[in-house]
């Protein structure tokens, strides 16, 4: 399946958007002190949602997403976020993390200014 570079609908970012905010909130964790880090983690996960029916970590290289998908590793919250909160994109950080803010909402208003 080729990747389309069309941008997720609003109606996806705003489930991604609620996802990341619900999770942050029951995890302890923050996003990233730059809210631009956060809206593109955003997007790339509402993109994959849509793309591929799962929101497959967006910020790793993938042989065969759908492969990827189905294997559900790499799902967020993925494996590592769960197990020992590690989150690779950066969007879901531990406090004492250096790039943590103190954020665990993000308007849609702030995402959509940050990827148009």
């Amino acid at each position: 399946m080729t990747e389309i570079n069309n941008s997720p609908s609003k109606s996806s970012l705003e489930a991604m958007r609620k996802f990341s905010e619900t999770y942050a909130s029951r995890t302890g964790t923050f996003f990233c002190v730059d809210t631009s880090v956060t809206a593109v983690v955003i997007e790339g996960l509402a993109k994959h949602k849509e793309l591929y029916g799962a929101p497959l970590c967006p910020c790793r290289h993938y042989e065969d997403k759908q492969a990827e998908v189905q294997a559900t590793y790499w799902n967020c919250p993925c494996v590592p976020m769960r197990e020992r909160k590690e989150c690779h994109c950066m969007l879901f950080l531990l406090p004492s993390n250096e790039f943590a803010g103190d954020q665990q909402s993000i308007s849609s208003e702030t995402i959509l200014s940050k990827i148009e």
